[in-house]
């Protein structure tokens, strides 16, 4: 072989070494794109996908995402989707160089993912808590706005205390000496208002039925005279009907608002989404308070292929997500539970709700 041809042949080797070099070196970035899109209002099987309960070709693990019993839960015509990031967190220079250059993608440092104090699999354990406790919030706020607010409950009784024999676990105080009792905090007051010895007459719920209870309080110890009761002090929201929420695979806080209009329009009889389907995005408090999450641009990405009418974006993200808007499709500003139930009106009766 000439020497020409012999060194192209070598810079044609060389060149294939360092592609692939290239492609097998991992580098400290993870890329963010858009992830799967739910359906609050629709049934899944165990990888996240749409299916239909009862229906012959059904896997096993196809289930409701939102599920009641005990009273009948509406249909909706419309749909009701949380957007998700997907983070690909083993990349190579060729994953990143095409992270840097698409408008879908995202590319940051792995340790703002993943801290170097925490192992990976610590971060998807704190992920999926979050995305539990999404759940729980979304429940109470949702549950609230129905009608059924948060109560005070005996989470336990402890034994030979003030209130052994008395008050009972799952009693729900209803009211103190005639104060309705609104929170764990008033009860505290309530009981340590008046000396150790005070006899308190408790309203109780138990077992569904209304009771009176009279305790008398007793000194913490021998050297600390605060009153006390001796119970766990717990909330609870007493409601006619059985709900859970069923989807793995999903972490993070950031459903929590789709999760609390997903329990609402199977609660009510009115279809919340007009028919259209509504995307959206925020966390959510027991107080129905919707808060900024991350990952916006992938998220508007994701309600674009879905094909989502509007965006339901928290409003301290409304600035992040203008400045990375698709065509056609609207930003929704919401700040609350309220601000979203109002803007899903404006937009059954051909309005134009609000927008970043």
């Amino acid at each position: 072989m000439k020497r020409r041809g012999v060194t192209v042949l070598a810079g044609f080797v060389l060149a294939v070494l360092l592609v692939a070099g290239i492609n097998l070196a991992r580098v400290p970035y993870v890329v963010m794109s858009a992830g799967p899109t739910v359906n609050t209002l629709s049934a899944v099987d165990d990888k996240g996908r749409a299916c239909t309960v009862g229906a012959k070709d059904a896997p096993k693990s196809c289930q409701n995402v939102i599920q009641i019993a005990k009273t009948d839960a509406s249909a909706s015509k419309g749909q009701l989707r949380l957007v998700t990031v997907n983070v690909q967190s083993s990349v190579n220079v060729l994953d990143v160089i095409k992270g840097w250059f698409s408008d879908e993608q995202a590319v940051i440092p792995y340790e703002f993912v993943y801290p170097p104090d925490r192992t990976k699999d610590q971060v998807e354990q704190q992920n999926q808590e979050e995305f539990k406790n999404s759940q729980s919030s979304a429940e109470t706020a949702a549950l609230r706005k129905l009608g059924y607010p948060v109560r005070v409950g005996v989470g336990g009784v402890t034994a030979g205390g003030a209130a052994d024999g008395l008050l009972k676990k799952d009693d729900v105080i209803d009211a103190v000496d005639g104060t309705k009792i609104e929170s764990p905090s008033q009860l505290i007051e309530l009981v340590k208002a008046k000396p150790a010895g005070t006899v308190l007459k408790f309203e109780v719920t138990r077992d569904g039925k209304a009771e009176t209870v009279e305790v008398t309080t007793r000194p913490a110890s021998d050297t600390d005279k605060t009153p006390r009761i001796n119970i766990e002090v717990t909330t609870v929201q007493p409601h006619p009907f059985d709900l859970t929420i069923k989807l793995d695979d999903i972490g993070g806080p950031s459903a929590g608002l789709m999760f609390a209009l997903g329990i609402m329009d199977k609660l009510t009889p009115e279809d919340l989404t007009g028919g259209k389907i509504i995307a959206g995005t925020g966390t959510i408090d027991d107080d129905g308070k919707v808060g900024p999450i991350g990952g916006v641009p992938q998220k508007l990405y994701g309600a674009q292929a879905a094909g989502a009418v509007v965006f339901l974006t928290p409003a301290d993200n409304c600035a992040e997500a203008k400045a990375n808007a698709l065509p056609g499709l609207p930003l929704v500003k919401v700040a609350t539970l309220d601000d979203a139930l109002n803007a899903l009106a404006t937009l059954r009766a051909g309005g134009q709700p609000p927008t970043c």
